[in-house]
Parts: structure tokens; C-alpha cells; sequence
């Protein structure tokens, strides 16, 4: 399940957060959140949006990976005190211009928003999807104070509908009991 953070409908998508300078030309660190980092050796022209929303283009001239992130160097970011005001900007690429996708596959900011169906029940919407709980990306599922933790399995989805912002779900029984409020049984044997 390749990731990219940003809404659907926006203009944009993260594919790195800058975290710090790195070096002493300009240099600055960043974690990923794509998970297509070689498609930088094409990407020369980005966008950097910082966390009060401003935009900035930058041209980067050079990557390389360092002890799980990637340290990029942008033209005219020559010194420490640039790189610094770089820190907490994210790296966003049009989103059109994402890497295509084989059959099956969808990216997680397409897929936070859409509406779930459990066994024809209807949970709530993908507030966010969770990697490395387990075999199968973690779905956390929102409705009105309500939250589900669902796999998103292969063997488990009916239908993915991108389109129409809609996961249909084939659950096993008694998955969706794990998230369910106490009984009034079982609030009173605590």
C-alpha cells in the first residue's frame, strides 16, 4: 500500500518532511513519506510547503540516502542557516504526477476519507492507515466518537471504489466485537 500523505482533492502530496540541516552547504534531512524515493533522480522541480501553509519552489540538485532518510540538496540553499529555515517544511510534488500504480494497489492519501462497509454495515470513514502492525496495513475507521481498528487484507476487501470513496469489507465474525463499547455485563464485573 504505497503512502503519500495529503487529502484527496488537494493540489498537492508530500513525499518527504524536511527534519534538519544536514551538513555545512545546505544540506538537509528528511524522512520519506513515498515510497518511490529513486523517482527523485527525475524529480528536479519541487514544491516545499511550510507548516503555515506557504509555498516555495525548489530545484534539487542532489540525494542521497542516509541511516533511513534522505538527505537533499536544494539550489540556492548553500549554507546552514538556509537549510534551517527549511525545518518542519514538507516536500510536495503535483499530484498528478504521482508514480502510477499496478492494479490492486492505492495510495493511502486516496484512501483516508473513504467510507467503510463491514459485512454491510456501515463503520465510518479511513481517518489514517497504519504500517508495521502486521502483516496487513492497520485501517483506523471514525464515526461519531466511534473508532475501528480494521487489516486491510487482500482476502478481506469486497470492493475498492476510489471513485465513489468507498472500501467494502468482508470481515470474519467477531473482528468487529474487538472494538465494540463494554456491555453493561461487562462494566459491571470491573
Amino acid at each position: 500500500m504505497p503512502s503519500a500523505k495529503g487529502e484527496p482533492g488537494d493540489e498537492f502530496v508530500t513525499i518527504a518532511r524536511i527534519v534538519k540541516p544536514q551538513g555545512r552547504r545546505g544540506e538537509v534531512l528528511a524522512e520519506l513519506t513515498t515510497d518511490f524515493p529513486e523517482r527523485f533522480a527525475q524529480r528536479r522541480r519541487l514544491q516545499a510547503q511550510s507548516p503555515e501553509g506557504r509555498r516555495r519552489p525548489l530545484e534539487l540538485q542532489d540525494f542521497w540516502p542516509h541511516k533511513g532518510r534522505m538527505v537533499l540538496k536544494f539550489a540556492g540553499v548553500d549554507s546552514i542557516s538556509a537549510a534551517g529555515e527549511l525545518a518542519g517544511w514538507e516536500v510536495t510534488i503535483p499530484r498528478a504526477e504521482r508514480a502510477p500504480l499496478e492494479p490492486g494497489w492505492a495510495y493511502v492519501s486516496d484512501l483516508r476519507g473513504c467510507l467503510v462497509i463491514a459485512n454491510g454495515r456501515e463503520l465510518g470513514r479511513i481517518f489514517d492507515v497504519q504500517f508495521g502492525a502486521g502483516e496487513a496495513p492497520l485501517l483506523t475507521v471514525r464515526r461519531a466518537g466511534r473508532e475501528y481498528l480494521l487489516p486491510l487484507a487482500q482476502e478481506f476487501i469486497a470492493e475498492l471504489d476510489l471513485a465513489h470513496r468507498r472500501l467494502s469489507l468482508n470481515v470474519p465474525e467477531g473482528l468487529l466485537d474487538l472494538d465494540a463499547p463494554p456491555t453493561a455485563e461487562e462494566r459491571g464485573a470491573g
